[in-house]
């Protein structure tokens, strides 16, 4: 099979998240290999700004302003995905939010705005995504879903992202275990620190610090940059990881090696 394995041409992708950073380069990607993506995010603004550059570079591109935790909106913008084209191949949920905080100040809503996005986002897009699938009677699809590096050691201040991301990790294990005999795949992808609009929340003086001390930690010697976890994202969307279901792929430098 070779090279052709990273071939999506007619085929159909739905990244969430996908206004801007991991999200559109996850989406810019996925339509560089042919396949016709559907973005969606709450952004209007930067699911424009990415559905022309996927045009700009002659892929296919159509958007859906979705908030993930709006079940009924995002079943609607799954089914018109794959309508449009007659099936669903792919689903890579992205989306998610930061928050920080330690544990002792960690209010309710806090907990249940992070979970909202980060857990129960991906949950929903997975299994909108396995009802599409499942219904096409076994042509098989891949669900990527987003973990993080923050499952892998405890850090002071983020407890509700790191707990989020915990629970898509199990979450995504759970489903490839029940999706597999219906022949879709489930994997996540557990990235480092990535430069995003998510970790320049920060102010300039501090990012440079830690990218610096994270840089420092890497075997590699830097950060990530979100086309090394949109090539992570592809490889799992791709036929070329047809034998692998139920991983933890962490693109991270190096910087954690768990078993």
């Amino acid at each position: 099979m070779g090279l052709t394995a990273y071939d999506l041409t007619g085929r159909t992708a739905f990244v969430t998240g996908a206004a801007g950073g991991i999200g559109r380069a996850c989406a810019a990607l996925l339509a560089e290999a042919g396949a016709a993506v559907h973005c969606a995010d709450v952004d209007e603004k930067g699911l424009s700004e990415t559905q022309a550059l996927i045009r700009d570079a002659g892929g296919l591109a159509s958007v859906h302003t979705v908030d993930v935790t709006d079940r009924t909106l995002l079943s609607a913008a799954v089914d018109r995905a794959a309508e449009e084209t007659g099936r669903l191949d792919v689903m890579a949920a992205i989306a998610g939010i930061m928050h920080s905080g330690r544990v002792l100040q960690t209010r309710d809503e806090d907990l249940d705005r992070v979970m909202g996005v980060n857990f129960k986002g991906v949950l929903y897009a997975c299994q909108e995504a396995a009802r599409v699938m499942i219904a096409a009677g076994g042509r098989g699809g891949s669900l990527v879903t987003m973990a993080s590096g923050a499952v892998d050691a405890a850090q002071s201040g983020l407890l509700c992202y790191s707990v989020s991301k915990a629970a898509v990790v199990q979450l995504t294990r759970t489903l490839a275990t029940e999706l597999g005999p219906m022949g879709i795949r489930v994997n996540a992808v557990a990235p480092g620190w990535v430069r995003t609009p998510m970790t320049d929340r920060h102010d300039e003086a501090h990012r440079r610090r830690t990218e610096a001390a994270l840089a420092r930690m890497s075997p590699l010697g830097r950060v990530g940059e979100p086309q090394d976890v949109a090539h992570t994202a592809l490889y799992l969307a791709s036929d070329a990881s047809a034998f692998t279901t139920g991983q933890i792929l962490r693109p991270n430098g190096g910087v954690a090696m768990p078993w």
